[in-house]
């Protein structure tokens, strides 16, 4: 008991530890006049990833390879089968053409990477963290030159105002403050839980830990379409989950090498994982060209639900 409740106060300091670094960098950011659109791109994206970067840290640091990367698949699985699959329950999704031409191959190439990477050998080693990386940097780069950033990365909040410095401080120390004691409350209440019922480190960091750190896009998407207000967007998930590949595991990797210890990663996992990133284009294009309605949404539900239900048993 004592444990879970250490895990769930984990997740919820890595929450509003990662809001908290996110108002801070965006309000230093516009103090500093860089531009919106670079902000989104660079500053937004990475910050919203801060908390599977942390908890994979920690996780890989900790002897607990196999958490640090359940954590990032889990999490890029339950971006579209979950959160999507959910929002898309309580209205239809309109797709722009950047979609097909940006966001979808990108991350496609992301996810093959990292398939083809951990498939002969199951480790991701410095080098291989360090080519994520750069190719991370490469596609910000093209963004940046070709102005497209809103489309693929995680747009600035709504709630971007300018803060005091006094309050951008406290809002940057408690933030920090916030994923450090999280990561560590979760990383160990996560290994320990795993060590009682049984269970592996990846199953854990598939489900429980990865479905915590989905949980605030899902509650704000959710809140948005019965506000009849924007919820997140396709592009967002999709530019989440590029970072979580390219930034969260190679930082991880080149930090501390990850060597897959459960092989069910690589015989079922990445591939699924592959899979659901992969079903997007044909469910974007059919039967309704560019739009996802609920039928859509009861597929991708319907198949995170088989993956969870597989890692489980």
């Amino acid at each position: 008991m004592t444990q879970i409740l250490l895990l769930l106060v984990g997740l919820v300091l890595l929450i509003f530890g990662g809001n908290g670094l996110l108002k801070s960098s965006v309000s230093i950011s516009l103090k500093l006049s860089i531009p919106k659109i670079i902000v989104g791109m660079t500053v937004v994206s990475f910050a919203t990833s801060l908390p599977e970067l942390v908890v994979s840290l920690k996780a890989a640091l900790a002897g607990s390879p196999d958490l640090a990367l359940g954590n990032v698949v889990g999490s890029n699985a339950a971006n579209i089968g979950l959160v999507l699959g959910v929002t898309l329950l309580f209205g239809s999704m309109e797709v722009t053409s950047s979609f097909y031409k940006i966001d979808w191959p990108v991350m496609m190439v992301a996810s093959l990477l990292l398939l083809g990477f951990l498939y002969f050998d199951g480790v991701l080693s410095r080098v291989e963290g360090g080519v994520l990386v750069f190719v991370m940097i490469a596609f910000l780069w093209w963004l940046l030159k070709m102005q497209s950033g809103p489309a693929v990365v995680d747009e600035l909040p709504s709630d971007d105002e300018l803060l005091s410095i006094p309050m951008t401080f406290l809002y940057l120390l408690a933030g920090g403050v916030g994923l450090w004691l999280g990561s560590e409350w979760l990383v160990e209440a996560a290994v320990t839980i795993a060590e009682d019922l049984g269970v592996s480190d990846r199953v854990i960091g598939l489900t429980v830990v990865s479905i915590g750190t989905s949980i605030p896009e899902l509650a704000a998407s959710i809140i948005a379409k019965i506000k009849k207000e924007k919820a997140i967007s396709l592009g967002n998930l999709i530019g989440s989950n590029i970072f979580n590949i390219m930034s969260v595991l190679g930082i991880t990797a080149i930090v501390s090498p990850i060597t897959v210890k459960d092989q069910g990663f690589i015989t079922n996992d990445l591939f699924f994982m592959t899979f659901i990133a992969f079903v997007l284009l044909p469910l974007v294009f059919a039967p309704s060209k560019m739009k996802l309605s609920w039928k859509e949404g009861f597929v991708l539900l319907s198949i995170y639900g088989a993956f969870v239900y597989k890692v489980i048993l």
